[in-house]
């Protein structure tokens, strides 16, 4: 995805196994109708347009790729990685539990991350959000905005099975946040680095592997879309 352009709109219609960025835009998901009375309408905003820088490695070709809602980096991106579009077709969103099921007891590599006033941490994955939601209805990031010049960042330290039931149970619940494993911040920008092969997944698609730093371009991308106030 590129920058956008002036006189240029992004209409919607959400098809697929979860559009959560129709979602977070207030656009219908159940009506390709209502979604096409949207656009029709001529109603449009702008937003951020977020982006992963990578380096380049054996594994993964470098360069800038642009997403929309969000990312992640390690345990999400190899239960992406893992999951075939066949299973995709015949199990919809089950399919990634299935895969979730496979990776779960594996011990991960640690994460390293910097952010933009240069704070470390380490974390043994994280999500990376332009906006409230992640993964269908949940609301992950609670101050998200795809138009407030910030990235939102979930990061969870540890990955056992154990844990990864309780941050389930905690998100459903929406007290993930409170977790004393688990933290929450905003940033402009982000370092994501590890010693060995971590996969990172940009708007639930595989993308390729760290290290890479996160960014974004303010009030870059128009879409026909209800108003923010409108949607809240």
């Amino acid at each position: 995805m590129t920058s956008g352009k002036e006189g240029v709109s992004l209409g919607i219609l959400p098809v697929g196994t979860m559009n959560v960025f129709a979602m977070e835009l207030g656009i219908p998901c159940q009506s390709l109708e209502k979604a096409w009375e949207v656009i029709s309408s001529g109603v449009t905003r702008q937003i951020d347009l977020p982006y992963a820088d990578s380096y380049g490695s054996a594994d993964s070709p470098g360069g800038r790729r642009r997403f929309v809602q969000l990312a992640g980096v390690g345990l999400d991106a190899e239960v992406v990685r893992r999951t075939t579009r066949e299973s995709k077709k015949a199990l919809g969103p089950l399919s990634y539990l299935l895969s979730l099921a496979q990776v779960a007891g594996a011990k991960p590599p640690l994460v390293r991350l910097k952010d933009a006033d240069g704070k470390e941490r380490v974390a043994s994955f994280l999500l990376i959000g332009n906006g409230r939601y992640y993964g269908g209805p949940f609301k992950m990031f609670r101050q998200g905005s795809p138009s407030d010049g910030l990235i939102d960042v979930l990061l969870f330290r540890n990955q056992s099975p154990w844990d990864l039931l309780r941050y389930m149970h905690a998100i459903l619940i929406g007290q993930h946040a409170g977790l004393e494993d688990v933290e929450y911040f905003q940033t402009s920008s982000l370092r994501v680095e590890s010693e060995e092969p971590v996969p990172f997944e940009l708007d639930g698609e595989m993308a390729g592997y760290i290290p890479l730093t996160f960014g974004l371009e303010r009030d870059v991308l128009n879409v026909l879309a209800p108003l923010p106030e409108a949607v809240r």
